[in-house]
């Protein structure tokens, strides 16, 4: 019961689908959320890629991976963005106020200037991966931008508040372990090893910043380190195949 509550939990805060409306982070289901993370992400990537299969035979790949993009962001309610524009707010201020800056509602203009660029980027990027037909890759960048925070939370210090501290103490090793199984499961049904790889490599060059910078991760950094680690992933692939 806690295992189905936790997916259903997990499909509710990084969803914006309403089949499994779950708002109560009961006792116990937390770290089966976190648990589930990376099969969200999947889950995501495959509506998304059975969109552009859908659409793609009627519209040119570069405004067709443009239109992914928005029901990408639509998907997800824009939760990670959320996330990287609050952080980097952050930046732009000393490390002992950062936290008070990343809290507060409004985002500050360093923060929407730098989102926005973030989202020219990755909209590009996204258009440019319809056009080379190699969409069918964007469940696993889901899957993998979301192993990362599964990473984060178990292994990294915590020092923010709010709701992401619950996943924090409830994730046990045998929850992360069962992730870790199936994305690499998938990856290699995907002939994918090497972007495991990459996505870690990322989560570790992250993870050097944060710790220095806060001695820890919050919310709104997990939601970061997921936006540039599929950033990151998207243009290792269209290097890769260029």
């Amino acid at each position: 019961m806690k295992i189905l509550k936790g997916f259903a939990l997990a499909m509710s805060l990084l969803t914006i689908i309403p089949f499994f409306k779950v708002h109560d982070f009961y006792k116990g289901i937390n770290g089966y959320g976190v648990m589930f993370y990376p099969l969200i992400g999947f889950f995501i990537g495959l509506v998304l890629y059975s969109t552009w299969l859908l659409l793609h035979p009627h519209m040119p790949s570069f405004h067709l991976g443009i239109l992914i993009f928005g029901l990408w962001i639509l998907l997800t309610g824009a939760l990670h963005l959320d996330g990287l524009s609050d952080t980097i707010d952050g930046f732009f201020v000393h490390k002992d106020r950062a936290f008070e800056v990343m809290k507060d509602p409004h985002t500050g203009g360093m923060g929407m200037i730098f989102t926005v660029t973030f989202l020219i980027l990755k909209a590009s990027s996204l258009a440019y991966l319809s056009y080379l037909d190699v969409m069918y890759l964007l469940p696993i960048i889901l899957m993998l931008s979301r192993f990362n925070a599964v990473i984060a939370i178990y292994f990294y210090p915590y020092v923010g508040g709010g709701i992401a501290s619950l996943a924090k103490q409830e994730l046990k090793l045998s929850q992360v372990f069962i992730a870790f199984l199936y994305v690499f499961i998938i990856c290699i049904c995907f002939s994918n090893l090497f972007l495991i790889l990459i996505s870690l490599l990322t989560l570790f060059i992250l993870k050097l910043f944060f710790i220095k910078r806060y001695n820890g991760f919050s919310g709104d950094i997990y939601g970061f380190c997921i936006e540039i680690t599929e950033l990151i992933l998207l243009n290792i692939i269209i290097i890769g195949l260029l």
